[in-house]
Order: C-alpha cells, then sequence, then structure tokens
C-alpha cells in the first residue's frame, strides 16, 4: 500500500507543539512578530497571504501585512523593507514573490536584515545552508525535510533527484537533502533523457510548474514522490505536477495536491518565525 504523506495532518500536530512553544514565549514578554508584504493584486499571492496570516493568527504570532499597489516602484518597496528592519517588534519579513516587473526582487531580498530574511533566500542565509550551517532556509524545502521526518523516511544515502532548479525549491532542497548524507541530483529543462534520470530515485521532487507532468512510466517502483506543483487541469481543477493516479500505483509514498507539500510551507514558516524571535531576543 502507498502511504500518503498527509501535510495537512502533519502541519496541525507541529503547529499544536508550536502553540504550546508561542504561550510560553509570551509569558516571558516575548510575542513573535511577522511581517508579509504584497505587492499588487497577483490572486494566487493574496491566498497564499491569507492563508500565512491565518495561521499566525492562530497561533497567536503578532502578524503584520503591508500592501502595496502593482504600480509601486522598486524605492518604495525598498522603504517598507527597512521600516520593517527597524522595527523591534518584527523577527520575521516575508516579502511575497512574485514582484511587478518594475521591482527588482534580488535587490529587495537583498534589503532585507538576514536575521529577519524568514524566506531564506537573502545570500547570507543561502550560503550558510550550502556550507551545511543553516540558518533560515527556504519554506517549502524547509516543510518537505520536516514531512519526511515525521513520517519516518530514511534519507541518508539514498538517491534523491530533484525537478526544476529553483532558488526557492529546487537549489535549497539539494543543499537540505544533502546535508542529511543524500545523492543529489538536480534535473531541469536542458537535461537529456529527464526520466532515465528519474527512475534511478529513491527519492523524487517535483517542481517543474507543469500539469501531472511526471508519470508512472518516470518513477521507480518503491519511490518517495513529493510533489510541489500547484496547476490547473484542463477542467480547472487544482493538480500538482505529478500524476497522481498512475504514480500513487508505483509509489511506495506520496503527497497529494492539494494537502501536501502546501500546508508544511507554511507551517515551516510559523516555525521559522518563532525561531527567530527566539535569536532576536534570546540571542
Amino acid at each position: 500500500m502507498t502511504t500518503i504523506l498527509d501535510g495537512k495532518r502533519t502541519s496541525n500536530a507541529l503547529m499544536a507543539d508550536l502553540q504550546t512553544e508561542v504561550s510560553a514565549l509570551k509569558k516571558q514578554g516575548v510575542t513573535p512578530g511577522l511581517a508579509v508584504v504584497l505587492v499588487g493584486n497577483d490572486p494566487a499571492s493574496a491566498i497564499y497571504v491569507r492563508n500565512k496570516q491565518r495561521r499566525a493568527d492562530q497561533l497567536g504570532i503578532h502578524s503584520v501585512m503591508r500592501t502595496l499597489p502593482s504600480t509601486a516602484m522598486q524605492a518604495e518597496v525598498l522603504a517598507v523593507v527597512a521600516e520593517l528592519n527597524a522595527d523591534e517588534s518584527i523577527d520575521g519579513i516575508l516579502v511575497q514573490l512574485p514582484l511587478p516587473k518594475q521591482v527588482d526582487p534580488d535587490a529587495v531580498v537583498a534589503a532585507i536584515n538576514p536575521a529577519k530574511d524568514v524566506d531564506g533566500f537573502h545570500a547570507n542565509n543561502v550560503g550558510r545552508l550550502w556550507e551545511n550551517n543553516p540558518g533560515v532556509v527556504a519554506s517549502t524545502p524547509f516543510g518537505i525535510m520536516a514531512l519526511l521526518k515525521h513520517y519516518g523516511i530514511e534519507v541518508a544515502g539514498k538517491r534523491a533527484v530533484i525537478i526544476g532548479r529553483s532558488n526557492i525549491v529546487g537549489r535549497p532542497m539539494a543543499a537540505l537533502l544533502l546535508n542529511v548524507d543524500a545523492t543529489v541530483t538536480i534535473t531541469h529543462s536542458k537535461t537529456r533523457d529527464l526520466f532515465a534520470v528519474t527512475r534511478e530515485a529513491d527519492i523524487l521532487v517535483v517542481a517543474i510548474g507543469r500539469a501531472k507532468f511526471v508519470t508512472a512510466d518516470a518513477v521507480k517502483p518503491g519511490a518517495v514522490v513529493i510533489d510541489v506543483g500547484m496547476d490547473r487541469d484542463a477542467a480547472g481543477k487544482l493538480v500538482g505536477d505529478v500524476d497522481f493516479d498512475s504514480v500513487s500505483k508505483v509509489a511506495s509514498a506520496i503527497t497529494p495536491v492539494p494537502g501536501g507539500v502546501g500546508p508544511m510551507t507554511i507551517a515551516a514558516l510559523m516555525i521559522q518565525t518563532v525561531e527567530l524571535a527566539k535569536r532576536h531576543h534570546h540571542g
């Protein structure tokens, strides 16, 4: 039988523990603070931000939302980041990507104080991750590692293949897996005979943004399959990058879409916000 890696249930269990931690911090006079900056009106971004805020409120985390119009210039976004850097009540800053074309995301990320960079995208935090001395790391890979741990899936010595090389998922995912002794291959649009590579994977992480791209014939029987995709099929239904119906028949474990990686990403964000608050206030 294939194990369904239930991100919703796992994140709820992690959040119950985190709520206890937040309550203990509040008794010490520390309320973790998270600021989310949203530029423009991208509907997917708005949903993500709303879910993040809802989870923060449930946990008792102080959450601040800064919304700027899609016409906002880079200087305006940088001014908001500078203000949040200086705000002692804020421990974590997240600028929701993508940004409108007139705003350089690299410049915005570089402007965030690395000690408040809850998304783990600042060059300082990326460097620390690759040195195997991680501080904060990108939320989606962090959440995936927490999900594997929750289900007792051994990573050391396994062949791990990642489809996708973004700074948000593919690259930090590779570093995290490497740091726990997996043998890691990153594949991408220029990889030759892609599915010959994926068929060797004991752990396959798919983050390519193409609906049902990975089918059963691309997966080694017994592999663990992590689907990071959030796509719409022809009928408008939310699906992943993996063809769940066929792959679930050959994989030993698989994440569903929705309810797999998504809830774990938000849980990771909350866990790291609390971690930053502890470092900020307790050193």
